[in-house]
């Protein structure tokens, strides 16, 4: 997988940590390993002015997500699936992370920055896939999912 990450938020992220993380994600979601996901990494003005045009939404988010190739899901159906290699590959998008606003949000949920922004990225990228939680049923899905991909993050992290 080509996975970009670009910081100009002016605050250090673990780089490589985003990466690995988005790389894991991807895989277990049957992605094509020739798949290209870019990461960026903004301040809190950067991310107000992108919310303010593509959300209609006033001040800062955390994350944002703009896919660009439709997504061809690989036969089997279900969230997670084998990679497959035969399926084409495809430009996913971009996923955009505020550390700033996660750095916040982190406080207040009382675990650390990077969980969040683990979080944030991995949220992204299930949007990038055509997930979304404007309604409840799609809220469940998406949020498990987002759940069971941490999960086995995290599990993945330790082992290294």
């Amino acid at each position: 997988m080509s996975i970009e990450v670009a910081n100009e938020s002016g605050v250090e992220i673990d780089e490589a940590g985003i990466v690995a993380l988005a790389g894991h994600v991807l895989g277990e979601m049957g992605i094509n390993p020739l798949a290209e996901l870019s990461i960026l990494v903004v301040d809190e003005a950067a991310m107000t002015v992108l919310h303010e045009q593509w959300m209609g939404e006033p001040g800062p988010t955390d994350v944002l997500a703009f896919p660009m190739d439709e997504l061809r899901p690989n036969p089997g159906g279900g969230a997670r699936k084998e990679p497959d290699a035969s399926a084409d590959p495809a430009l996913l998008g971009d996923v955009v992370l505020c550390p700033q606003v996660a750095a916040k949000q982190a406080a207040e949920a009382g675990h650390s920055a990077r969980e969040e922004l683990e979080m944030l990225c991995t949220h992204g990228i299930l949007h990038l896939l055509g997930y979304d939680h404007a309604e409840p049923e799609e809220h469940a899905e998406m949020f498990g999912l987002q759940g069971e991909l941490l999960e086995s993050w995290r599990e993945v992290r330790q082992e290294r």
